[in-house]
């Protein structure tokens, strides 16, 4: 699948909170497929930048251009996974009663995601009861259980033990694959390095460099860049 929404370009994108820039001037370009990862130290403006491109937050100036832009086709997943209070079954069939599907629909999409993300045990369990793991699966199978054409991710896995991490990046590459198109936000490099297709590093609210994963992993072409993938403090 590749989606008509594509490509989404940043001008000259400026965001001012209090009189104090927050990122920008920034310019981005991204295309229909693959999975960008947005590294950076903490209060680079990460998330900011992801808020953007994702319309939640308002910019000072520039331009947020799709070429085809439909709100009702993207998904946004927060570090801090956000479920309903509701079954873990209520949950997952939510996006979809919204929809208006049939209820054969509905109920065959939310059987197979919760075999997907291992929950059928507990699909009439409590979502609030479920453990920190869990929840952040259920947010992602809710965001990716209606098919967007783009799914944004704030730090997923910052709070998860490496079981759980491993789990939800199965998730997302089988997302990628099947042609959904991935923004993340992470602090982890490890990970970076298994799902970029291409990079974004954000330092001091700008970007400071960007490119292919490959190569920016093999020869970042700068000495900030440089330093932060080996693990150096970076301000």
């Amino acid at each position: 699948m590749v989606s008509a929404m594509f490509p989404l370009k940043l001008h000259q994108v400026l965001v001012r909170r209090r009189g104090k820039t927050v990122i920008g001037p920034v310019d981005l370009e991204l295309g229909p497929q693959g999975a960008t990862m947005i590294v950076g130290p903490n209060g680079s403006g990460k998330t900011t930048l992801l808020r953007v491109m994702h319309g939640i937050e308002r910019i000072s100036s520039g331009s947020v251009q799709w070429e085809d832009d439909d709100p009702a086709k993207h998904a946004f997943v927060f570090q801090s996974p956000v479920v309903l209070r509701r079954t873990v079954v209520q949950n997952l069939a939510y996006p979809l009663e919204l929809l208006k599907l049939p209820k054969l629909t509905v109920k065959t999409s939310v059987a197979e995601w919760l075999g997907r993300i291992g929950l059928q045990g507990k699909a009439d369990m409590s979502a609030t009861r479920l453990s920190g793991g869990e929840r952040q699966k259920l947010a992602i199978a809710r965001a990716l259980i209606r098919k967007p054409d783009v799914l944004f991710l704030d730090e997923p896995c910052a709070n998860l033990d490496g079981h759980a991490t491993r789990e939800i990046e199965a998730i997302l590459q089988e997302a990628t694959a099947a042609g959904t198109r991935l923004v993340m936000a992470t602090h982890d490099m490890g990970q970076a390095r298994r799902l970029a297709h291409d990079l974004v590093f954000m330092l001091n609210g700008k970007i400071h460099e960007t490119g292919g994963a490959d190569s920016i992993f093999e020869c970042p072409k700068t000495k900030e860049l440089t330093a932060f993938l080996n693990g150096d403090i970076v301000v």
